[in-house]
């Protein structure tokens, strides 16, 4: 299998675990999103995604804080375009509009 298509299939899977956050989030406990959020994290981390390994990270920790509601779904809104992208400075463009989304 090439590797495109390798990293496509990566990127079909984490966006199925994405989708069912989407869908399940509001009944999920707060651990539970954090250790959904850490697979993503993983993957990410493990096929060189680093946009969406830093996002999925900062919604790891923050799935456990207060406000946690907020920031998960602010997460989950950025998803898609750190799963998209391919260059890793993009992980500071995708965390900075994080930030200035939830401050």
């Amino acid at each position: 299998m090439a590797v495109s298509e390798s990293l496509h299939l990566v990127r079909a899977r984490i966006g199925e675990r994405i989708a069912e956050i989407e869908t399940r989030g509001a009944k999920l406990k707060p651990v539970d999103i954090c250790a959904r959020m850490d697979a993503i994290r993983r993957m990410a981390a493990d096929h060189g995604l680093a946009a969406l390994e830093g996002l999925a990270d900062y919604a790891a920790h923050h799935a456990l804080m207060p406000g946690h509601r907020q920031a998960t779904r602010a997460c989950l809104d950025h998803m898609r375009e750190a799963l998209a992208s391919d260059t890793p400075s993009d992980r500071e463009t995708i965390l900075a509009a994080l930030a200035v989304r939830l401050h």
